[in-house]
């Protein structure tokens, strides 16, 4: 597993957020649990930071893919609370994403399509740049890196401190 520091020391990747990470709004994320084990700003920074790394080995529009995996789920609400008429979770939390990110940066066509259609898959909107996909791939594998794997090991552990209880008994 790669250092989820990593990022602090990567000043090419800090020179393309910087700015943004500098926001109120954006460290406002940190508010925000995030599949249950992570916080959205911790989760828009690795999304953030992977896609990016991936973008640039690729040849891919690593600036747009940094700035738009950072403000992906910019939205302020927990979303297994708060419902909305307009559709799905998956369905509107890009928008509203979208719309607080052009509140504090320009936004581009190519950023907008990698914010918008980053839930491809539990939506029908199919990505149109390669950038997009990247975004969107990365945030399932994050969305498993930050809930599965912990839940396995607490699962585990849980298990094994069972185990230790039950043969504690057995052996007093």
């Amino acid at each position: 597993m790669q250092n989820p520091n990593a990022w602090r020391q990567d000043t090419e990747y800090l020179n393309i957020v910087d700015d943004l990470l500098a926001h109120d709004e954006v460290q406002k994320l940190a508010l925000y649990p995030q599949h249950h084990f992570s916080n959205r700003l911790q989760h828009s920074i690795s999304v953030s930071y992977h896609s990016y790394l991936i973008a640039k080995k690729i040849g891919a529009d690593e600036v747009a893919t940094a700035r738009a995996g950072l403000l992906h789920d910019m939205f302020y609400y927990d979303w297994r609370v708060t419902k909305f008429a307009e559709g799905s979770h998956a369905y509107v939390h890009p928008r509203i994403a979208l719309k607080n990110a052009r509140k504090i940066t320009t936004i581009s066509p190519k950023e907008e399509d990698i914010i918008v259609k980053h839930m491809f898959g539990a939506t029908i909107a199919l990505p149109k740049y390669r950038e997009s996909w990247i975004v969107s791939l990365v945030d399932d594998f994050a969305a498993v890196d930050e809930y599965a794997i912990p839940k396995a090991y607490l699962t585990y552990f849980k298990w094994q401190e069972n185990i230790a209880r039950k043969m504690a008994r057995v052996f007093a």
